[in-house]
């Protein structure tokens, strides 16, 4: 099954107009990817399945070629620097802004398969265990509804939830197989999953204090993110702070965030 140069292009204007996403150098990706899907399900071409895509944008088919071409490489305590900050740092800062109110808002805003808003829910609950009365929920969004399921669930492998500090795999995970784990019922419902396009106006209610948007960005093209960045500053709180990838930056002319430290910005009017 070969993918011309037509239904390769057509694909990268498809996906960057809708999602925002640059796959103009990830032919191979395309090609692996939906291959082994077309082949699964019974096409025998990539026009075959594209005409369906086009002909239905919001139809099944258009949903399962965003969550086949999406990468979700994602871990418990990804990059823990970040942890380390909000700890020490970001959410004493909350805690005092949203005294009168008690609220905390935080958004994972490419939450994958749902370790990183876990870990974040986990961390809320130990930073905020002596202190009644505080609303720790918090808003976890992703393009792909595949992965989304997954978060839901909760479930986890032994060997995915090594890297989480031994006193929280106690208290916020439970055992349910001779290899599988369970995120508790409580952090569970403490993480509000919603699918979410980084393209569209965000709508959520209230202001971010905190926002996680990691190793997203690297798939978008500079004026995507500069117009993504400017939504979300829109969106935060005047002293939030936003956290991105480890190996990414923003530049300083194409955003109003502060710089604070490396993959650390802060919305200071």
């Amino acid at each position: 099954m070969q993918l011309t140069d037509k239904e390769f292009l057509w694909i990268v204007s498809y996906v960057h107009e809708k999602y925002g996403i640059n796959l103009s150098q990830k032919r191979v990706l395309i090609t692996g990817r939906l291959q082994n899907y077309l082949l699964r399900n019974g096409y025998q071409s990539y026009s075959e399945y594209l005409a369906k895509v086009e002909q239905d944008p919001k139809g099944k088919e258009a949903v399962n070629l965003i969550n086949v071409l999406t990468t979700n490489h994602t871990y418990f305590m990804r990059e823990s620097v970040h942890f380390d900050y909000m700890n020490k740092v970001a959410l004493p800062w909350v805690k005092q802004y949203a005294a009168a109110k008690k609220d905390v808002r935080i958004w994972s805003a490419a939450a994958s398969t749902g370790e990183e808003p876990y870990a974040l829910a986990m961390l809320l609950r130990e930073f905020f265990e002596l202190d009644k009365g505080w609303d720790i929920q918090l808003l976890a969004t992703d393009l792909s509804t595949r992965v989304l399921k997954h978060a839901m669930e909760g479930k986890y492998l032994a060997e995915q939830i090594s890297p989480l500090p031994e006193k929280w795999k106690k208290k916020y995970l439970k055992r349910i197989s001779e290899e599988e784990y369970q995120v508790t019922e409580e952090v569970r419902k403490q993480v509000v999953f919603r699918q979410f396009n980084l393209m569209d106006n965000i709508k959520f209610k209230g202001m971010f204090h905190i926002v996680f948007l990691r190793n997203v960005m690297i798939y978008f093209d500079d004026d995507t993110k500069k117009s993504l960045l400017k939504r979300i500053y829109d969106r935060m709180e005047n002293g939030g702070y936003i956290f991105i990838g480890t190996t990414e930056s923003i530049d300083k002319a194409a955003t109003q965030f502060k710089y604070v430290q490396p993959s650390i910005y802060r919305k200071i009017k």
